[in-house]
């Protein structure tokens, strides 16, 4: 099995701020709606356009977890479609791919 210490660093660095992110979120999402029917029509559009920043980050913490995991049971690097290894080069620009190029 490949080292792969700087990979696990580095997501383990994005999973860190993705994580603090999703929770400075959550405690936004959760503030009372004001007493202005104006102002909660403004604070209603703005809840829901972080519930999808909201989604897109979750999605990225599951990705990461995943890629994680891949590295701790050694199929990290494996192509989840044809079992081929997956280059060097796709996974320095997207360290949570699970397919080769060909296969993307």
């Amino acid at each position: 099995m490949a080292d792969y210490q700087d990979v696990v660093e580095q997501l383990t660095l994005r999973l860190n701020e993705l994580t603090n992110r999703a929770e400075a979120i959550e405690d936004e999402l959760r503030h009372p709606l004001d007493a202005d029917s104006s102002e909660q029509a403004v604070d209603l559009a703005d809840d829901e356009a972080l519930a999808g920043v909201d989604g897109v980050i979750r999605q990225e913490i599951l990705d990461i977890r995943a890629a994680l995991l891949r590295i701790e049971n050694g199929s990290y690097g494996t192509c989840a479609a044809c079992g081929s290894s997956i280059g060097a080069a796709r996974l320095k620009a997207l360290p949570i791919a699970t397919r080769c190029i060909n296969c993307a």
